[in-house]
């Protein structure tokens, strides 16, 4: 991972990130840098409540699917429930990264889509990290070049885009692939369907100059593919019951965990009442986190491309646990994940304290809870 850099910013200024990255050994394809600010948000208030620890570190990628994250920390609204601990915010830009840091203690929490969350927890033999809750769901798309590919049987023969090899969009892909019958090897991406894996940042381009037909992708580079005049051709949502899967999870490293529980609750506090004003001022919340983009990237999002892609993603604290386990099945199924017992990997008991205090409803692990 390349070194941070540290840069001036607003009090609240952070952004948040979409975790497209890789179950087997490589990450979703965003490249590996991160930028990291120790910021004390305007929102916490001086001299609040203290809690164990004086700083707590999220991590987050600068992506729609992370607008929990995103809004949270630009509105204050996870500052609020910290009161004087202070939050040192840090983006990442692949899903290794962040795994690492982690791992490293550079960060305590982390945004992540399910694929990294289930290789860190793999890898690390169920030692690193827990997942403690969810934020968002859906946000993927196939999108085509409609002069080429008319009907999903026209995808034969074809050459599609994935973010990377062994990311969440590719097993995903490699799994719709395989229940129609036709034949890929995961690996070099060769068969039926030519998958191509390609960066994200340069998918357009690649699009733009007929390199690939189509991809399969998350938000919002799907939508930018249709201003281009792609054809969305499906929403992955339709494939998931109840057009719900995990596309966003948040992950806690255990140690911190073990170490500041209190702090973990009031994040999790924060992400809860995050998501409910998400919810409930959606072109707020949208204007917000394109606000928090366009500051890390120094351009926003424009309408065409920002309206259809936040329409599709929906923000929920359910880390949909049962869809996490389909997809690290269908990962064992395509070859880019050994079989593994996930039992552990989630820790949903900060996260029903919550919920039950705040007289929602609790969430369920799927029999993937610690013992």
């Amino acid at each position: 991972m390349s070194a941070p850099r540290t840069t001036p910013r607003r009090a609240l200024a952070a952004v948040a990130a979409l975790p497209l990255l890789a179950l087997a050994l490589t990450a979703c394809g965003y490249g590996s840098a991160a930028k990291q600010d120790d910021v004390k948000p305007a929102g916490a208030p001086v001299g609040g409540k203290k809690l164990s620890a004086d700083t707590v570190k999220i991590g987050y990628f600068p992506n729609l699917t992370h607008a929990t994250a995103l809004v949270g920390i630009q509105e204050g609204i996870i500052a609020k429930e910290l009161g004087s601990t202070a939050v040192k915010p840090s983006t990442f830009n692949a899903g290794p990264s962040e795994i690492e840091a982690l791992n490293a203690g550079s960060i305590d929490i982390g945004f992540i889509g399910p694929s990294p969350a289930i290789n860190g927890f793999t890898k690390s033999k169920g030692k690193s990290l827990r997942i403690i809750g969810g934020s968002a769901s859906g946000g993927v798309k196939l999108v085509v070049n409609p002069k080429k590919i008319k009907t999903l049987d026209d995808l034969r023969g074809k050459k599609i885009a994935t973010p990377q090899l062994g990311n969440t969009q590719d097993v995903a892909f490699l799994n719709w692939i395989s229940e129609k019958g036709w034949k890929v090897d995961a690996n070099s991406g060769k068969g039926d369907v030519s998958v191509v894996r390609t960066d994200n940042k340069v998918t357009p381009d690649a699009y733009r100059s007929g390199s690939i037909d189509g991809a399969w992708v998350p938000e919002p580079t799907a939508s930018k593919l249709v201003a281009q005049g792609a054809k969305e051709l499906l929403d992955e949502s339709s494939l998931w019951p109840d057009r719900k899967f995990v596309i966003t999870n948040i992950i806690v490293s255990q140690k911190f965990l073990a170490e500041h529980p209190d702090v973990v609750e009031a994040v999790l506090r924060g992400t809860v009442d995050t998501n409910a004003w998400i919810n409930a001022n959606p072109d707020k919340a949208k204007a917000s986190a394109n606000a928090a983009l366009k500051e890390l990237s120094g351009k926003a999002l424009p309408a065409e491309v920002l309206d259809p892609a936040w329409k599709s993603v929906q923000f929920t604290d359910d880390p949909l646990a049962a869809t996490l386990d389909t997809e690290a099945k269908h990962a064992v199924k395509a070859g880019l994940l050994e079989r593994t017992d996930l039992t552990g990997i989630y820790d949903l008991r900060p996260l029903n304290k919550t919920l039950k205090a705040a007289g929602k409803p609790e969430v369920a692990d799927a029999g993937l809870g610690v013992k």
